[in-house]
């Protein structure tokens, strides 16, 4: 009897893929354990958010971390998702040579719409697995965020819901204050 398999891509099979033009140039997607998932179109609230996080951390930064948004972070051989906002270990090439690895986040953040499940049961566990010390999932529905700390082998050890009238910031950053009100004010 034949068991029938999916085939995960590579990172380097997936790079090719864009190359020979198997992938348009404009293809909003990603890839995750080894599928290429195709990307939701960001809304003005989604967008309105990731940007209020870029300034907040931008600004907050003084040097300590770089502020990278929308931009690919290399898990493994077969995951390269594009989260919507990283705060990273600063880099003197400014990561020109290579993507961001999981060591290299201090915080990563999704901010999840239409995307929500996907990113709960997909992306967290991705996360988490391969050692991203923190994330958080911005849950636009909700209007609340999900923070998740102490990454473990199926996902995180922590996880803790904020919402309106509460403060967060990242456990390497306390000084690094988001006000949850302002954030996701519609």
């Amino acid at each position: 009897m034949f068991a029938q398999t999916k085939h995960r891509f590579s990172v380097k099979e997936y790079y090719r893929m864009a190359e020979t033009g198997v992938l348009r140039p404009d293809a909003r997607v990603e890839l995750l354990n080894g599928e290429i998932i195709d990307m939701s179109p960001i809304g003005p609230f989604h967008g309105g958010v990731t940007d209020y996080l870029n300034e907040i951390f931008t600004t907050a930064s003084k040097g300590r971390w770089r502020t990278r948004v929308q931009n690919p972070l290399r898990l493994d051989d077969h995951s390269e998702p594009q989260p919507d906002v990283m705060l990273l270990k600063p880099a003197p090439d400014f990561y020109r040579q290579r993507h961001p690895q999981p060591e290299d986040v201090f915080l990563l953040i999704e901010v999840s719409d239409s995307t929500l499940a996907a990113d709960q049961a997909e992306k967290l566990p991705a996360y988490g697995r391969a050692g991203v010390a923190e994330m958080w999932i911005v849950n636009l529905n909700e209007l609340t965020i999900e923070v998740y700390r102490e990454p473990h082998f199926t996902g995180y050890g922590s996880k803790t819901i904020v919402r309106a009238g509460d403060t967060i910031a990242p456990l390497a950053f306390p000084d690094a204050v988001v006000d949850v009100t302002e954030l996701l004010k519609k």
